[in-house]
């Protein structure tokens, strides 16, 4: 047992010597990758010198990593952000004028990146301090400004700065290039004389700026005022064209208006007008049916009453033979008869002469009496009659139903052949027995036979 325990603690403690020591190969291989493996930053320049390299003892590594040997090969870095420099320079003007210019700004400068040119800035800065980099770039760029100074106007320094700060780093690039630096920038922060000579520059730059300016803002303003009435004029002519437009707008849609209810009132009219006739041709078909339907009653109705005129017709026509039949039959009878009478009269008359005579007599009331009918019956209206003063007029409208009467009868004395005066007178004789003829006695009276009123 104990023999045991013993085993487990010696393997144990085996393996925690085991473990203790790849723990500390480990850390070691950890340590020797640190010390071998380097890895730059893109704001820095990696100078690892101890091995020549194309020539150099040195090669160069911005940013990434690169293996390097420990006690062999040594790793400098130089930093590639940007360093500020202060400016402060002191200088006669040129163009002839003598005055101490007084100038002051900042600079940023730092090192080159270009292969061609960051090699100087490595011979001359690599394990300097900072400080020591920004004094060289100061002095190097404040003795550009110097030179600059010198062969220019104080006016030309103070009208246009920017045209002086391109001409300072065009004066220093190629002392910078020497050194590995480059400028980034330069800005001129104060200009100024001690005699006050570019004071009297500026106010009168001042001056003539402002007189530049109330004369800019005067044309400004005229050119506003024109523009304003410019765009006034224009916009009246825009209203006045927008009315136009908008008149001519109206009229046109009043036109269209008219004409639409023109075409309308049109296509009414023709749909009226097309009703109309659709419904007069509809009344003409319906009248044409009807008349054609009414035909076709009418000729069964004409049939029908053909057939019943036919049937009446023969009906009437046997009624009227039967009638003929019965009428001939009664003539005839009644010409028996007639004619036995006139045989009777005619033996009366051979044996009596007269009796004829006396016929004809009894026979006169009634044709006088018709005769008078016929004159009663003349309606001559209302007559006016006209007299001179002697009474004959009236005497002969009074008289005229008498000449009427009278020649009536002498008519009837021609048809008969009988002179009826005469006959009267006969047949008053023989009635008195003596067979003659009466007259007026010599007193003027007569005896006559009263014959029938003539009427009125």
């Amino acid at each position: 047992m104990n023999a045991a325990l013993l085993a487990q603690s010696e393997l144990m403690g085996t393996a925690l010597v085991l473990g203790f020591g790849g723990l500390v190969i480990a850390v070691l291989f950890l340590w020797i990758l640190s010390k071998w493996i380097v890895v730059g930053n893109p704001s820095e320049l990696l100078v690892i010198s101890g091995k020549k390299t194309d020539g150099k003892g040195y090669r160069t590594l911005i940013g990434g990593r690169t293996v390097v040997i420990p006690i062999f090969e040594k790793v400098s870095r130089l930093s590639l952000q940007n360093m500020q420099v202060g400016l402060e320079v002191k200088a006669q003007a040129g163009g002839g004028t003598m005055i101490p210019i007084i100038l002051s700004g900042v600079a940023n400068v730092k090192v080159s990146s270009d292969p061609n040119i960051r090699g100087n800035a490595i011979e001359r800065f690599l394990d300097q301090p900072l400080v020591e980099m920004q004094r060289v770039a100061r002095e190097t760029l404040e003795g550009g400004i110097r030179a600059v100074i010198g062969k220019i106007t104080p006016e030309e320094i103070v009208e246009d700065r920017d045209k002086f700060v391109a001409t300072v780093m065009n004066e220093v690039t190629d002392d910078f290039g020497k050194l590995g630096l480059i400028i980034d920038s330069v800005n001129i922060q104060n200009v100024h004389d001690e005699e006050e000579y570019l004071e009297s520059i500026a106010r009168k730059a001042s001056a003539q700026v402002r007189s530049d300016a109330r004369q800019f803002e005067a044309m400004r303003k005229a050119e506003a005022v024109i523009k304003e009435a410019a765009a006034d004029a224009q916009a009246r002519k825009a209203q006045a064209d927008r009315d136009a437009e908008a008149k001519i707008a109206e009229a046109q849609g009043r036109q269209k208006s008219e004409q639409a209810r023109l075409g309308a009132d049109k296509a009414i009219a023709e749909s009226d007008n097309a009703l109309r006739i659709r419904k007069a041709e509809l009344a003409r078909e319906a009248s044409l049916k009807e008349a054609e339907r009414n035909q076709a009653a009418a000729q069964a109705e004409e049939a029908r009453l053909l057939a019943t005129d036919v049937m009446k017709a023969n009906a009437a026509r046997e009624v009227a033979k039967a009638e003929a039949e019965g009428s001939a039959a009664s003539i005839h009878e009644e010409g028996k008869a007639r004619a036995a009478a006139i045989e009777q009269i005619g033996q009366a008359i051979q044996k009596h002469p007269d009796a004829l005579k006396v016929m004809l007599v009894e026979m006169m009331p009634g044709i006088v009496e018709e005769l008078s009918k016929t004159i009663a019956n003349v309606n001559l209206g209302h007559v006016t009659v006209i007299d001179g003063g002697e009474g004959r007029a009236i005497a002969g409208a009074a008289m005229s139903r008498a000449r009427m009467l009278s020649e009536s009868l002498a008519t009837l004395e021609s048809v008969l052949g009988v002179d009826l005066k005469k006959l009267t007178r006969t047949i008053a004789g023989n009635m008195t027995g003596n067979g003659k003829d009466p007259r007026p006695s010599g007193d003027g009276s007569s005896k006559t036979t009263k014959l029938p009123e003539l009427g009125k």
